[in-house]
C-alpha cells in the first residue's frame, strides 16, 4: 500500500491577515518584513514567482503598518509627494521597464522616501538586476536594494491552502485525498484556488462527492485550462 503523505500543518498566521499561513517556505520572508524597522535604508525587494503570495504578503505588511499599496503601472498619475509621506508598497516593478513615466515617478518617490526616512516595500517577479529598467539612476537604486525572496509554495502551505478552501465552501474532505492533490497539484497558491472551485463545480454537477476519482479528472482539466 502507498504512503500516504502527512503534514505538519502551519497553524500560526501573519499579524493583520488570518488566512496567511506560515510554514517553512515563507517564515523568512514574513519574518524579514516583520523587521521592516531594521531594512537597511528602510526599502526592500519582495521577490518571488507568480502566485507564490507576494501580493498577499505585501498587504498584510501595509495592513500592519497602514502602508499605501500602488501598482507600478499607475505611478506616473499618483500624486507623488502625498504618497511619499506614509509607508508605500509598489507591486509589480518590473512591469514598467518600458514606461518612463512610471519609472521617473518611481525614482521621484524612492527619493523623497528615502530623504524622509520612510519605508518602502516593492514587489516583483524577477531580483531587480532583471528588470531592465530604462532610467540608468533608478535600476541603479533598485539594484543596489536588500531582496528578500518568498519561494513557491511547499507541501504543507499548499495543504493548508486546500483545507481552507473547502472549509470556506463548507466542504469536508479527506487528508488522504488533499494528499493525493498536493502531488499532483502545480506549486501556486491561484492554482489551489482554481482546483477547489472546480471540485466544487464538478462535483454539484455530477451529484457525487469529491473523490480521488474526480480529483483526477478534474486536475487534468485543470491543468489543461491554466496552461
Amino acid at each position: 500500500m502507498a504512503q500516504q503523505l502527512t503534514f505538519d500543518l502551519p497553524t500560526k498566521t501573519a499579524r493583520g491577515r488570518g488566512d496567511f499561513f506560515i510554514s517553512g517556505c515563507n517564515k523568512l520572508a514574513v519574518k524579514m518584513l516583520e523587521d521592516w524597522p531594521n531594512w537597511p535604508n528602510l526599502k526592500l525587494v519582495l521577490v518571488g514567482p507568480k502566485s507564490a503570495g507576494k501580493s498577499h504578503l505585501a498587504h498584510v505588511w501595509a495592513n500592519d503598518i497602514e502602508a499605501n499599496i500602488s501598482q507600478a503601472k499607475h505611478l506616473a498619475s499618483a500624486d507623488i509627494p502625498n504618497l511619499s509621506q506614509t509607508p508605500t508598497v509598489i507591486e509589480n516593478v518590473a512591469e514598467i521597464a518600458t514606461d518612463m513615466a512610471a519609472q521617473k515617478s518611481l525614482f521621484h518617490l524612492h527619493n523623497l522616501m528615502q530623504t524622509s526616512g520612510i519605508p518602502l516595500l516593492l514587489t516583483a517577479d524577477l531580483p531587480p538586476a532583471r528588470w531592465g529598467l530604462s532610467l540608468p539612476d533608478l535600476q541603479s537604486r533598485m539594484s543596489a536594494t536588500t531582496i528578500t525572496t518568498l519561494p513557491a509554495p511547499d507541501d504543507a502551505l499548499l495543504a493548508a491552502v486546500l483545507l481552507k478552501l473547502f472549509n470556506d465552501r463548507q466542504i469536508d474532505v479527506q487528508p488522504k485525498l488533499v494528499s493525493y492533490l498536493v502531488k499532483r497539484m502545480d506549486r501556486s497558491l491561484e492554482f489551489a484556488a482554481d482546483l477547489v472551485s472546480n471540485l466544487d463545480n464538478a462535483a454539484l454537477s455530477q451529484g457525487c462527492a469529491i473523490n480521488q476519482k474526480l480529483a483526477a479528472q478534474v486536475l487534468d482539466n485543470t491543468f489543461e485550462n491554466t496552461a
